[in-house]
């Protein structure tokens, strides 16, 4: 598992002038998946590659899906992609990039990471979002649009292809500026206005406490969404029990005792 900024360099070669229209014309599609799709396209020139997601890490929330493409075609990837932002995106090596500093601040560099099946220790999240879709390795580019938002573009290798080669990775780094703007430009037109008010009130409970851990703000997040304990537990995928003890968790650090304050707290001015 590593990671690393891509320097900006001169392109070997030329890109197939239908492949950058492609891209040019996905931004703001109304295909919710039509990015992804184009972005698998282009990247094929460089790479073998199975599948594509496209991923939106907004104010320390679990993430949520923007687009998929997968060559086998299907909701497959969808339903992967679905439990990898339930169960498991704590888990990903990603974060250490993502989610390292208490007030992340916006920077414009492109940061590559690569993760294989074999370098996970945790055997649901290896099984359900490798194994099971039969990938071996992932390669990501990280860009941040805005100082608490992470996109992540994610390339997956099938197993028969063993893992990404030197090169490959080179070419694919070589095309990550391009990819890296298409999806921003994207994002800002389709993916914005969904956030919600949601996860704007959970960036302020954050600022008011950095300590509350990922699936406490889970929690949080869907009881300022209005639903109840058993909601919260299908969506996280836990027993209603632990919904309830993540939130008593949540509120203890908050200093607070009931839903009520919860909203008063994130319409408090924050914390200086």
């Amino acid at each position: 598992m590593r990671y690393w900024r891509v320097e900006r360099r001169q392109a070997e070669g030329q890109l197939d002038l239908g492949r950058a229209l492609d891209l040019l014309a996905a931004i703001g599609h109304a295909d919710v998946n039509a990015m992804a799709g184009a972005i698998l396209k282009t990247a094929g020139t460089a790479a073998s590659i199975a599948q594509c997601t496209i991923f939106a890490y907004e104010f320390g929330n679990r993430p949520r899906t923007v687009a998929v493409a997968d060559r086998r075609g299907g909701r497959f990837l969808q339903d992967i992609a679905d439990s990898y932002a339930r169960h498991y995106y704590a888990l990903d090596g990603n974060q250490s990039v993502i989610a390292p500093a208490r007030q992340p601040k916006l920077d414009p560099a492109i940061v590559l990471h690569q993760q294989a099946s074999d370098e996970i220790d945790h055997p649901g999240y290896r099984a359900v979002c490798y194994l099971k879709p039969n990938v071996s390795d992932r390669l990501s580019l990280l860009v941040q649009p805005a100082g608490d938002i992470w996109l992540s573009v994610n390339f997956y290798r099938d197993s028969s292809q063993g893992q990404f080669q030197p090169g490959e990775i080179a070419a694919i780094e070589t095309l990550s500026p391009l990819f890296a703007h298409a999806v921003k430009h994207h994002y800002c037109l389709n993916g914005q206005p969904a956030q919600g008010v949601a996860p704007m009130m959970l960036a302020r409970l954050r600022q008011h406490c950095p300590a509350l851990s990922k699936r406490e703000l889970d929690v949080l997040r869907c009881v300022l969404e209005g639903l109840t304990a058993v909601e919260i537990a299908e969506t996280m995928g836990v027993q209603p029990s632990s919904v309830t003890t993540y939130q008593k968790r949540a509120y203890k650090r908050l200093g607070i005792s009931s839903q009520r304050q919860l909203f008063a707290l994130c319409m408090a001015p924050a914390p200086v």
